[in-house]
């Protein structure tokens, strides 16, 4: 039987059992306190009780770097994970216990958030914050309900269909020509996505182990769905490759995702290309991939794409080029 108490202005409930540790909790009438108390001993009495009195307590930017230093690292990607999960430390949001994280706030963090960044950054933000909540819930005793799920996302941006015109693909290349440029491997490797539709992370993980260009094929260990898989080089992919200088090194490409991403940025500046992005490139060369392999199976070993629908995202075909096909 639980012993209810009024102690300092307050109302305090004790739940003693054996085989469970003590369960001392203040509410501000003895209502609470009372229905409180019946709610632990019925939990305890179903087996459905857990401990969260010091969970709870735990402030959620504790549960940010709790998982970015026990979670994160063991995924791939997990740097881009990194930068998302200090932001969320940085929002005022993280100061809240994972008992008083409600709807309330976290819809607040996803109003505010909206003012500054699109729909699809919000979205990554929000499933980044039930994933840890979750976590916290499975693993480490909190016990209170996650309220990612009682809040609304924003709508989901449509895809992107930047792909690059024969004429601006003149002109990025161009901005990229290594002569006094700090990257000059961003011109093959540039060349190297347009050629192969292979992702940035792959392309960067690429060992010279790993590729034949006997067979013009290059083997990838792992990628974006955790899979292995072997990509088949066309004759502009090899010669790509074959001037390129191994100097020994065992990686195709010594340069950092950090580094592409603003070389980039300032190659795109030059060549003025608004708001095209590296990925884009995967883009451009699905497209241009899909008339050489109308078979959409094929198409899809070399991309790497395990579903048609997500095919479908990548494949942007030209009304123009396709009238002329219908005739």
């Amino acid at each position: 039987m639980a012993s209810i108490r009024q102690r300092s202005g307050t109302w305090q409930a004790r739940v003693i059992r054996e085989g469970f540790p003590a369960e001392v909790k203040s509410f501000a009438t003895r209502s609470e306190a009372q229905k409180w108390a019946r709610h632990i001993e019925s939990a305890m009495d179903g087996g459905g009780y857990r401990s969260g009195s010091g969970a709870d307590r735990m402030l959620l930017g504790d549960a940010l770097d709790r998982y970015s230093s026990q979670v994160s690292p063991s995924k791939r990607g997990h740097l881009d994970e990194l930068i998302r999960v200090n932001a969320l430390k940085r929002t005022k949001m993280a100061g809240y216990s994972m008992a008083n994280l409600s709807p309330a706030v976290v819809a607040a963090f996803r109003d505010e958030r909206l003012r500054t960044v699109g729909a699809g950054a919000v979205i990554r933000d929000l499933s980044l914050l039930s994933s840890v909540i979750n976590h916290a819930r499975r693993e480490w005793g909190v016990t209170t309900e996650n309220p990612c799920q009682l809040v609304k996302k924003p709508p989901a941006p449509s895809g992107r269909t930047r792909v690059l015109s024969a004429e601006e693909e003149s002109r990025l290349l161009t901005s990229l020509a290594p002569v006094g440029r700090r990257n000059p491997e961003l011109l093959p490797l540039v060349q190297l996505a347009l050629h192969t539709a292979m992702r940035r992370g792959e392309l960067l993980g690429l060992r010279w182990e790993h590729i034949d260009l006997h067979v013009q094929t290059a083997y990838l260990p792992t990628s974006k769905n955790g899979q292995p898989r072997t990509v088949p080089l066309s004759s502009a992919a090899v010669a790509v490759l074959l001037q390129m200088p191994t100097n020994g090194s065992e990686r195709v490409f010594s340069i950092s995702a950090h580094a592409l991403a603003a070389a980039f940025k300032r190659a795109t500046g030059r060549a003025g290309l608004a708001e095209f992005r590296f990925h884009d490139l995967r883009h451009t060369a699905t497209s241009r991939m899909a008339d050489k392999l109308p078979n959409v199976i094929e198409l899809a070993a070399v991309t790497g794409h395990q579903s048609l629908q997500m095919l479908k995202r990548y494949y942007h075909p030209s009304a123009v080029a396709l009238a002329k096909k219908l005739g």
